[in-house]
C-alpha cells in the first residue's frame, strides 16, 4: 500500500510549502492506519526536506513518480522513500531509500548489527543498508510483476544527519557486504546520493511503475514447511528484517563465542540461554529454522525443539519427500522430552521452539525426567529459547521467562534477552499488527490501542457453518492450504468408531464433521484432510492460507464481554485437566482465549469465523463493522 504518491515536482512543493507531513498523515487516517507516534510526524516533516534538496536537479526530470511510506505486502513493514523511473536505456528502475535521523552509531561483531539510539534507549538494530536491502528483496520475493516488468530495486540508505567524524562507526569493513549491496550515504553525501538516484532515474517510465508495485500480482506467500528442504541445501528463502536479523545474529554469534578456540585453549565452558519473545505471525519459527540450517551447515550438532508434534511430523513429511534420508531428519528435528539424561553441553546448540509449551515431565504418562526446561539448558552449550507465553494451551504448559531464568542462574548459563531480541513484526495475518491487537481486545488478553486496522486482511463472518465451509472450500482448491480449526468443545467420538455416518462436531444447518485423522501425523497438508476439523494440537506451530474457526460454546459474549465457560469443554479434551480439583478458574479462563487467540491467527490471508453463540458473533461483526453471512 502507497501511503503518499506524487510526481517529484509535486512532491517538492508539498516541502516547500510546508504540507508534507500534514499530507502524510491524513493519508494514513484515510486508510484507517495508525502510525507510530508524533516522532514519526517529524521525522517526515525533517527527512524529507533533505530528500527534496537530494531531488533538485534538472537532470531528474519532474514528472517521475515518487512514494513514501510504503507498506511492504504481507508485512507491517514500510519502506521510507521510492523514487521511479527510468534511466538513460529506457531501462526501469525503482530507488529504494531507507532513512534515518542518526547522528552515531556504535559497531557490534554481529554481521549487519549495528548499536544506536532509538526509541528512548541505546539498541541493537539492523544496519540501515542491510534493512534497505532486505525490504527491497521482500517486494521482488512477494510481487510477480516485477520479475515480469523487468522492474531492477536499487536499495540504498540516506542519513542525513550522521556525522562525518563518526563514519567509520558504520561505515567499514564489518559492513561490507551490506554496503555493497545497498549503499549508505551520511551527512556530507547529498551529491553523492544524487548522482546514485540520477544513475537509475533520469525520465518517467514509459509505465506506472509504483502501480506495479501498488497492484501487482502478488505471488503465494511461502510456507516455512513447503521452503525448509531449500533452506536446508543452502538456498536463502526468507529475508530476515529488523529484530529477526538481530536475534539470528545474536544466537549465532553466542554459538561462536562459545566454542571459540580461545575458550577450547582457556578450558572456559561458557554457557549461553537466549529468550526470544513473539507473538503470532512474527517469524519465530523462520528464526529458529534459519538457525537450524545454517548452523547445521557449519558443522555444529544443534537441533529444533518442539513439544507439539504436529510441525515437525509435516516437516518430516515435506524432507521425505525431497529424498532426505530419515535418520538425517530424525537427528534434526527432536521432541521437548528427547534431553533426559543427556550429558551436560553435549550439543553445541538447542533451539526450543513454542517454548511455552514445555512441561515439567516428559512421557505419555509424564512421569520422566525433571524439568523440560532445565533438560534442555543442561544438555546445551547454548539454548535459544521461542517463547510467547500468551499462546500457553493446557494447564501442563508451564513455559515461561522466569521459569528459564530460574534454570539458567542453576546451570550458570548466561540469560540474553530483552527488547532488541524481541520479535514484534507481524508476517502473518496479511501483516496486520491492528488485527492481532483486535483479538488480543476481543478476548480481554490486554487492552490495546488498534482497534482499527486496514481491512486487506480477509476476514468474514457466518451464521452458516455450511456456507463458511463451502467459501473455504473454493480457496483450498486453490493450492491444499486452507483448513477449518475448532475449539475443544466436540467430544471425539469417532476416534474409536470410524463409521461413516459417526460425526465429532454437528451444528446448524445439519453441518457434519469428523476431528481430524487419526491415522495420520500430517493432516495439515494431507490431501484429503480438508473435511476434517483440526484442533489446538495439530495447528499450533502451522500455518495455512486461510482458516475456518469454529468458535464453541466455551466463549461467549454476556453482559458486555467476551467470556469463558470452561464447562463446554469436551470430556475428551484434556487441556484442562485439573482445574475442578485446582478451582483454578482464571487459569482455565487463561487456556481458553488463549486457544482461540491462537486459531484466529493461523491465517496469512484471511479467517473465516463462525460462532456458536450468536450474541457473540453479533458482537464481533460490530466491533469489526462487517456483515454477518447468512
Amino acid at each position: 500500500m502507497l501511503i503518499y504518491q506524487n510526481t517529484k515536482g509535486g512532491f517538492v512543493n508539498d516541502v516547500r510549502d510546508g504540507f508534507i507531513a500534514t499530507k502524510i498523515q491524513k493519508e494514513f487516517e484515510l486508510h484507517h492506519l495508525n502510525h507510530s507516534n508524533d516522532a514519526e510526524y517529524r521525522a517526515w516533516a525533517n527527512s524529507l526536506q533533505y530528500m527534496r534538496n537530494v531531488l533538485d536537479d534538472n537532470d531528474i526530470s519532474n514528472e517521475c513518480r515518487l512514494a513514501i511510506e510504503y507498506q511492504i505486502p504481507l508485512t507491517a513493514k514500510r519502506i521510507d522513500f521510492l523514487i521511479a523511473g527510468m534511466d538513460e536505456k529506457d531501462n526501469n528502475n525503482i530507488v529504494v531509500i531507507e532513512l534515518k535521523q542518526w547522528e552515531n552509531s556504535e559497531p557490534t561483531q554481529r554481521e549487519d548489527v549495528v548499536k544506536t539510539f532509538v526509541a528512548g534507549a541505546n539498541r541493537a538494530v539492523c544496519h540501515p543498508s542491510y534493512q534497505a536491502y532486505s525490504y527491497a528483496k521482500i517486494v521482488e520475493n512477494f510481487n510477480e510483476d516485477v520479475y515480469k516488468e523487468h522492474i531492477t530495486l536499487k536499495p540504498c540508505a540516506y542519513l542525513h544527519n550522521y556525522r562525518e567524524e563518526n563514519r567509520k562507526n558504520i561505515d567499514n569493513d564489518l559492513y561490507h557486504n551490506a554496503i555493497q549491496l545497498a549503499p549508505i550515504f551520511l551527512e556530507n553525501d547529498l551529491v553523492k546520493l544524487r548522482n546514485f538516484i540520477k544513475t537509475y532515474i533520469k525520465k518517467k517510465g514509459n509505465t506506472d511503475l509504483l502501480m506495479k508495485i501498488e497492484n501487482g500480482k502478488l505471488k503465494p506467500a511461502k510456507a516455512l514447511q513447503d521452503a525448509l528442504a531449500s533452506m536446508l541445501d543452502g538456498n536463502k528463502e526468507f529475508y530476515l528484517i529488523d529484530e529477526q536479523k538481530v536475534a539470528y545474529e545474536t544466537v549465532k554469534k553466542l554459538v561462536e563465542k562459545s566454542l571459540s578456540k580461545i575458550n577450547q585453549i582457556n578450558s572456559e565452558n561458557t554457557k549461553y540461554t537466549i529468550i526470544i519473545e513473539g507473538g503470532p505471525g512474527t517469524g519465530k519459527s523462520v528464526v529458529a529454522i534459519q538457525l537450524l540450517c545454517d548452523l547445521t551447515q557449519k558443522g555444529y550438532a544443534v537441533n529444533y525443539v518442539t513439544k507439539n508434534a504436529a510441525p515437525r511430523n509435516v516437516y518430516f513429511e515435506k524432507l521425505r519427500q525431497n529424498n532426505y534420508k530419515w535418520n538425517y531428519i530424525k537427528n534434526l528435528f527432536k521432541g521437548s522430552g528427547s534431553f533426559i539424561g543427556v550429558p551436560n553441553n553435549y550439543f553445541d546448540c538447542l533451539i526450543a521452539d513454542e517454548a511455552h509449551r514445555l512441561t515439567d515431565k516428559s512421557g505419555q504418562f509424564h512421569h520422566l525426567g525433571e524439568n523440560q526446561i532445565k533438560e534442555i539448558i543442561h544438555a546445551s552449550k547454548v539454548s535459544v529459547f521461542l517463547i510467547d507465553e500468551d499462546q500457553k494451551v493446557t494447564t501442563m504448559d508451564i513455559g515461561s521467562i522466569d521459569l528459564i531464568k530460574k534454570y539458567a542462574k542453576e546451570e550458570n548459563s548466561i540469560v540474553y534477552c530483552g527488547n532488541e531480541i524481541n520479535l514484534v513484526s507481524q508476517f502473518r495475518c496479511n501483516g496486520s499488527d491492528g488485527y492481532l491487537a483486535f483479538l488480543d481486545n476481543l478476548l480481554g488478553i490486554r487492552k490495546t490501542a488498534n482497534l482499527t486496522f486496514d481491512m486487506d486482511y480477509d476476514i468474514r463472518l457466518f451464521s452458516n457453518p455450511v456456507l463458511m465451509k463451502q467459501e473455504l472450500a473454493k480457496k483450498n482448491q486453490i493450492n491444499n492450504k486452507s483448513r477449518m480449526l475448532a475449539g475443544y468443545c466436540y467430544n471425539w467420538i469417532s476416534k474409536n468408531n470410524r463409521y461413516d455416518d459417526i460425526y465429532d462436531i454437528c451444528l446448524e444447518n445439519d453441518f457434519k464433521a469428523k476431528w481430524n485423522f487419526s491415522n495420520t501425523n500430517t493432516w495439515a497438508i494431507d490431501k484429503e484432510s480438508f473435511d476434517q476439523i483440526g484442533c489446538i494440537h495439530t495447528s499450533q506451530g502451522l500455518e495455512f492460507d486461510y482458516c475456518g474457526v469454529i468458535i464453541g460454546k466455551d466463549l461467549i459474549y454476556r453482559d458486555g464481554k467476551v467470556i469463558s465457560d470452561f464447562t463446554k469443554r469436551a470430556k475428551t479434551d484434556s487441556s484442562l485437566k485439573g482445574i475442578k480439583s485446582s478451582k483454578n478458574y482464571e487459569l482455565a479462563d487463561r487456556i481458553i482465549k488463549n486457544t482461540y487467540r491462537t486459531l484466529l491467527s493461523r491465517g496469512q490471508k484471511g479467517c473465516y469465523i463462525y460462532c456458536e453463540d450468536k450474541p457473540l458473533l453479533n458482537y464481533i461483526s460490530q466491533m469489526l463493522n462487517i456483515k454477518i453471512e447468512q
